[in-house]
């Protein structure tokens, strides 16, 4: 009796069957588990109701941001303007503070302004220890 031997023949190909579930399977590993980075933005409590009140002037401190990055500081009802740079802004509110706690710091924005100089100006009366602020367009 003759025992016959096969041979396997031995496939050069790769097998691709299940191809596709491993890529799925990968697709959504790396999607559960990617951490997507959140947009922080300016750091903001708005009030809940909008309603106007009345402010008396001696209670107000406007910092004008205008276009090219500079800073006009008017208090109250003067007329009495003042222009710096952006980086004294805590400096001055901070003195404006310690004189009057009730202190309002108003920061009106020109139209044309960059927003970076907006922010530069907030971070600065943020920096003073300023709790009441008003965000405002400038008129033209």
């Amino acid at each position: 009796m003759a025992i016959m031997s096969r041979k396997q023949k031995v496939s050069d190909e790769i097998p691709t069957a299940s191809m596709a579930d491993i890529a799925f399977l990968l697709l959504v590993f790396f999607l559960t588990t990617t951490v997507f980075n959140e947009e922080k933005g300016l750091p903001i409590v708005l009030p809940e109701q909008s309603e106007e009140q009345d402010v008396s002037p001696k209670n107000l401190i406007f910092f004008m941001v205008q276009p090219d990055g500079r800073v006009v500081v008017r208090r109250g009802e003067s007329e009495q303007e003042q222009t710096i740079a952006y980086s004294e802004v805590e400096g001055i509110l901070r003195q404006e503070l310690l004189a009057n706690p009730n202190l309002i710091a108003a920061v009106q924005t020109h139209p044309q302004a960059a927003y970076r100089h907006m922010v530069n100006v907030l971070d600065e009366v943020k920096a003073s220890g300023a709790e009441r602020i008003s965000l405002q367009e400038m008129e033209n």
